[in-house]
């Protein structure tokens, strides 16, 4: 399937006192023996988000890398409590719009610097509300490791930024508008399958209300064995929106945007299965203990 990627270069009854003091006593102990036990394996620390509505770093936002504007798509940590939030990996991609084999294609190294922005047009970035560092990419763990299958240089276009420690603090995982995810899709997407997404191109121009979107999915790409799924959305990705979150009817994280669609379907948007890489950034990326984020807010499908 001809496909091009769409991250510009430019541009969430009253008990009795003595039944009260032995129950006191035995949360007590219940507590005491909670706090020593061991924490799992590759379990990361618990940790206060912020609040949904004035978090200013969450999945739909904007992402600029040398010059480059994509979108966040989910939040993730690990078994240190480190944060990241992940966007498309050829948004550090250094070559054209033409390279979509992964393995192949050029990136900026790990440790990049990467800023979070909101309000990001045509005219500017708009306002910096954070910053990070490039912390894995599929595209280059793909080209250190010799990957050659087809299908999944093709497909696996995942990358993840390490929030700074001094912006953790503004993060929340919820998907704005939408709520979410509840979790991980694990059997793909089948025709007709309804979607929906949340994409902040800067060539919207700051218009926010049209980042939500609702669309249909295509079944997933046999030629790619079920790395990646083509949809088509009401209002299709544009450049910028690479990268962003895809959510199905349950609220689970599906996959990210990752390439516009040329032939044989016109104006469709490929997605990444984010299970398939996200298995993949566990197995290759050395991060300890990596998993997906849940939304705090609830799924809501309003369209």
């Amino acid at each position: 399937m001809a496909s091009t990627p769409i991250c510009p270069r430019t541009a969430r009854r009253a008990p009795s006192g003595a039944s009260v003091v032995a129950a006191l006593v035995l949360v007590g102990a219940l507590v005491v023996a909670l706090l020593l036990l061991p924490a799992p394996a590759g379990a990361a620390p618990s940790r206060a988000w912020a609040p949904a509505d004035t978090a200013r770093i969450t999945p739909g936002v904007q992402m600029y890398t040398a010059g480059g504007q994509c979108t966040g798509n989910f939040v993730f940590t690990d078994a240190a409590s480190r944060v990241y939030v992940g966007y498309a990996a050829h948004c550090a991609g250094t070559g054209g719009a033409t390279d979509t084999d992964g393995c192949a294609a050029g990136s900026l190294p790990l440790g990049t610097r990467v800023g979070f922005h909101e309000g990001g047009s045509l005219l500017g970035e708009g306002t910096r509300v954070g910053g990070g560092r490039l912390a894995y990419s599929s595209w280059l763990t793909m080209a250190r490791r010799g990957t050659t299958d087809a299908a999944t240089c093709a497909a696996n276009d995942f990358a993840l930024v390490r929030v700074d420690v001094a912006d953790v603090a503004a993060v929340n995982p919820s998907v704005p508008f939408w709520g979410g995810p509840t979790g991980i899709d694990t059997d793909g997407l089948r025709a007709g399958e309804r979607v929906w997404s949340y994409g902040s191109s800067s060539l919207r121009g700051g218009l926010t209300v049209l980042s939500p979107k609702a669309g249909i999915a295509l079944g997933d790409d046999p030629a790619t064995g079920g790395w990646s799924h083509p949809v088509y959305t009401l209002t299709p990705g544009i450049p910028g929106d690479s990268g962003s979150a895809f959510l199905s009817a349950d609220g689970r994280a599906v996959g990210s945007l990752s390439t516009l669609g040329l032939l044989p379907l016109p104006l469709s948007n490929n997605l990444g299965d984010l299970r398939r890489e996200l298995t993949f950034a566990q197995r290759h990326s050395g991060i300890e203990g990596l998993r997906l984020v849940p939304g705090i807010e609830p799924f809501r499908r309003l369209l």
